[in-house]
């Protein structure tokens, strides 16, 4: 397939890059031998430098050494995005043994299945969640639980007044576990000496199990090797066209447990020897203090956290056009939200595409050059696609044709943990399945149409419910909005949209659907229009649309039985 993406790179961007031969402790390691004074972290107001933060991080590893971990180990992180989260993870790959991320949000039944899959022996946890692994902890391989607080990393006044703080807004106070097996994580760093071996870890060493849901709703382990996430950090470094090392400011609301905030709001930040601004949770009031206070200048997001910013009645009391770039992902991206968000900042931002198999990102528009709004954009360097058939998979398809996106590199993972047949099907001949349904223009640029399972069949007609919520977006009584497929005795399935209206705005389900039908063909239009006071997301904040049409498939199923 030709290259023709080549012509809308950035003239500063290589088409293939040279990689550093050193896994990424490593090369934090050199960055801070080169800004040891920088600051590293912003937490509330309370700051690290570059030295702070490795020193931190080295005697957490030689904790981690002395309670037996060793190379290939796994070590739980299920933390909230503070210092304690770098420090652990930096610390856990330093000594070669493997990082997996747990969502603090996960439940009993969650938790239970990611660590007795993955196997892990260790897991750093915030102190108000202790009670929910402590009910695990017999089902599980953990044989240590280092416990931590925010509150050990808080500026000293904020500390003081942190208990009073933590009732009011549900956040919470630190608990002294130190014993055999459940340690205090301050005193292990403080009783801890700075002086650990060099790295053990090499390229080729499973670094991540980054888990992931599935098609089969069974999550899976990705397997990512320390070249792959080293890979992707080098490859997204590259793409911006002026990054200033050792100067930028970057706001870290995505969690780091999430790999798209993992990488570009944590790996990628520290790589360029930026100062992460770290806030653990997103509301927007509070958020946009941050902004207006800390200044940042690289901003990565989801579509969510842009809508909210841009719909708030006092965006004009807030002063953020210290924002430069940001990037987005994870979830569509409304173009009237993208336009109004660049003009309320001044800054560019773009779309991208990555997945959880790729480290995660693949796709990006270019900063400086031809940006399509709607499209994922371009591949990085040394990044390749192909849209395939959706029957075969193996028939390649010419652009404006629809079919499945597969993609290779070498951020792309190296397969899924004890998953054999699933690691197969996804990976074939070197290239990702990615599920996602595409098209390509005669550029290059992509356009995701729709997950392969999201799609509509109503009457016989494929429709992709993406195409409708962007319609949705467009309505300027809407301030959210998700469309499903739901059962119909008659189409086998209809589209019913799910709708937020704006703070003080009233819209009917008529207004909406005669909005969608001056826009849509007929077959497309939703049937039904559900409005609600918000939506089911992620941590993340990509819209939880599996979760809406399990509430149909309920409702018809209790209907069917004569139920409510």
């Amino acid at each position: 397939m030709e290259r023709v993406w080549f012509a809308n790179y950035n003239h500063r961007v290589p088409h293939t890059l040279e990689y550093p031969d050193k896994p990424l402790p490593v090369l934090l390691r050199e960055t801070v031998e080169k800004y040891p004074e920088n600051i590293a972290t912003e937490f509330f107001g309370a700051k690290l430098t570059y030295r702070e933060l490795w020193d931190r991080i080295q005697r957490f590893a030689h904790a981690l050494r002395d309670l037996g971990v060793t190379k290939d180990t796994k070590v739980a992180i299920m933390l909230p995005n503070c210092p304690q989260t770098i420090i652990a993870y930096y610390a856990t790959l330093w000594v070669g043994a493997v990082v997996v991320m747990t969502n603090p949000m996960y439940v009993e039944r969650e938790m239970e299945h990611q660590w007795s899959n993955s196997e892990a022996e260790v897991v750093v946890v915030l102190d108000h969640l202790f009670p929910k692994v402590q009910k695990v902890l017999p089902e599980t391989r953990i044989r240590k639980v280092i416990v931590t607080s925010l509150r050990e990393y808080l500026p000293a006044p904020v500390r003081w007044l942190y208990p009073l703080k933590a009732k009011k807004q549900k956040l919470f106070t630190a608990v002294p576990y130190d014993g055999k097996d459940i340690l205090n994580f301050s005193k292990l760093v403080e009783k801890s000496t700075a002086d650990n071996p060099p790295c053990p870890a090499a390229l080729d060493d499973l670094a991540l199990l980054q888990y992931t849901g599935g098609t089969t709703g069974v999550s899976k382990g990705v397997m990512l090797i320390h070249r792959n996430i080293l890979a992707n950090v080098v490859q997204i470094c590259a793409w911006f066209p002026d990054v200033r090392r050792g100067s930028e400011r970057v706001v870290a609301i995505l969690p780091f447990f999430h790999v798209f905030g993992m990488t570009v709001s944590m790996n990628l930040a520290l790589y360029a020897g930026s100062t992460v601004i770290l806030v653990p949770r997103f509301e927007v009031n509070e958020f946009l203090k941050v902004l207006h206070k800390s200044r940042p200048t690289l901003f990565p997001g989801v579509p969510t956290i842009y809508v909210a910013i841009v719909n708030h009645p006092k965006i004009k009391d807030f002063d953020i056009s210290s924002i430069r770039y940001c990037i987005t992902g994870s979830a569509p991206m409304p173009v009237e939200v993208l336009k109004k968000f660049e003009q309320i900042t001044g800054g560019v931002i773009v779309e991208g595409y990555g997945l959880s198999e790729a480290g995660p990102v693949t796709h990006v528009n270019p900063f400086v050059g031809k940006r399509k709004p709607g499209s994922i954009g371009i591949p990085l360097p040394d990044t390749d696609y192909r849209i395939v058939d959706l029957e075969t998979g193996t028939q390649v398809l010419p652009p404006g044709e629809e079919g499945e996106l597969v993609v290779k590199g070498p951020q792309v993972m190296l397969g899924y943990w004890k998953m054999p047949q699933e690691t197969e099907a996804t990976l074939r001949n070197g290239w990702l399945y990615t599920g996602d349904i595409a098209k390509a223009d005669s550029e290059g640029y992509v356009f995701i149409v729709d997950r392969k399972k999201d799609m509509i069949i109503a009457g016989g007609y494929n429709i992709y419910p993406r195409e409708i919520d962007e319609v949705l977006y467009e309505h300027p009584k809407i301030l959210d909005a998700v469309t499903v497929g739901v059962p119909d005795p008659y189409r086998g399935e209809t589209v019913k949209a799910f709708v937020v209206p704006k703070p003080g705005e009233t819209v009917t389900e008529k207004e909406v659907i005669d909005f969608c039908r001056t826009k849509l063909a007929a077959y497309k239009i939703p049937r039904a229009v559900e409005f609600r006071e918000s939506l089911p997301k992620t941590m993340v904040g990509k819209i939880l649309r599996k979760d809406l049409r399990a509430e149909e498939l309920r409702k018809k199923e209790g209907e069917s039985r004569g139920g409510p």
